[in-house]
């Protein structure tokens, strides 16, 4: 395993991979989805045992079930050899008050007097809002100092703009981003992760893997990467990509077994830090223009088919549809897509008034795609 010595966190020694608690093993309790918690706990202690020592979970992950089985986890000697990272849950926050309750009973669940690194969680435009208004700093100056907290961070899920405006607000020891080669200019993206750097702010990658999109890449991809004369598997690209920015401090992994655990610490042994050869850095280029080839409507996103008189949220159907065809995963477009028809704002809805073909400035044929995403879909 890889160690970096972050000196914005105290000159601490951070493992380069982290194990995210996100997508832990599960098994059924009846109608319902739960951790299976043996498992959970034989993989957490496996990953602290193979060299990880920064542990990232959250309030609502697995249903509020998550930090429950890190703190049995962490017990038997395992929580004074990992830094545990935690958020506190943004839409739960309706007054001052809440901040400190919700902490103290994430302390609790945890098992544990402190949390090394806490974030407030999927901060966005109207979550800052919030918290400034509810005073968010004094109660984060509050618990560095009585111990409940180490270091007050953010995790992002918002615009470059808005990332900006939240780093530049407070004194952030870390910030968490979704980053990968397909995201460069998503989010916060790379702009975002060399402002925190120029800032001394350090940064913890989530979604490397894109959700695990990036680790089983359509035939066309994988062929390129077989065919290129440097060896290495999906999942060392991305890592490889993200590895050689000295900003991304820690790269978060959600394991869900051994095997995907394995594989992680193998890859970590032999990564490299610094920047990728051109050719390499030419090379994931080409395969950033291969999956972005296989899209299937092309919409780019400029929202000004929206507001939709019927509520069909079309740049949002059409990006996850193109996702879906990007990489060859129409299971999660599905998934998205029935969540959609739940709140009414599916495909389903377009009565073909065509106001918004009228607004669309790539002249896309909006109606007609509709009608076969839903007659898909169905």
């Amino acid at each position: 395993m890889k160690y970096t010595v972050v000196p914005e966190w105290g000159n601490i020694s951070v493992s380069r991979l982290g194990m995210g608690c996100m997508r832990l093993p599960t098994t059924k309790d009846g109608e319902k989805t739960v951790i299976d918690r043996p498992e959970a706990i034989e993989l957490i202690r496996a990953s602290i045992d193979g060299g990880i020592n920064y542990v990232d979970t959250a309030y609502g992950y697995h249903n509020g079930e998550s930090e429950l089985v890190v703190g049995e986890a962490l017990k038997d000697g395992y929580r004074a050899r990992a830094f545990l990272a935690t958020k506190l849950p943004s839409w739960l926050v309706h007054e001052e008050a809440d901040m400190d309750r919700l902490l103290d009973e994430q302390l609790k669940k945890l098992q544990t007097d402190h949390i090394d690194f806490y974030l407030l969680h999927a901060v966005n435009k109207s979550h800052i809002a919030n918290y400034r208004k509810l005073n968010y700093q004094k109660f984060l100056e509050r618990a560095k100092a009585d111990g409940r907290i180490g270091r007050a961070c953010f995790s992002f899920h918002d615009d470059a703009e808005t990332f900006l405006d939240v780093l530049n607000d407070y004194n952030w020891a870390m910030c968490q981003v979704q980053f990968n080669y397909m995201d460069t200019d998503n989010q916060a993206g790379l702009s975002g992760i060399l402002e925190a750097g120029k800032k001394g702010i350090g940064v913890v990658v989530m979604e490397p893997i894109r959700g695990g999109s990036l680790a089983n890449p359509p035939e066309s991809v994988k062929a390129m990467m077989e065919n290129y004369p440097v060896k290495r598997s999906p999942v060392e690209w991305a890592f490889s990509y993200i590895a050689q920015f000295p900003e991304n401090r820690v790269l978060l992994s959600g394991m869900s077994n051994m095997q995907q655990l394995r594989e992680n610490l193998k890859t970590f042994e032999t990564i490299n830090d610094g920047p990728l050869p051109q050719e390499d850095q030419d090379f994931i280029e080409a395969i950033t223009k291969a999956y972005r080839s296989r899209v299937y409507v092309g919409c780019t996103g400029c929202r000004y088919c929206v507001p939709c008189p019927q509520g069909v949220c079309i740049p949002d159907i059409f990006h996850s549809y193109d996702e879906s065809y990007m990489f060859d995963n129409f299971g999660h477009f599905k998934w998205f897509y029935d969540e959609c028809v739940t709140k009414g704002t599916d495909a389903g809805k377009c009565v073909e008034c065509g106001a918004c073909e009228a607004q669309c400035p790539q002249k896309i044929p909006i109606i007609k795609h509709l009608a076969e995403i839903n007659k898909r879909s169905a």
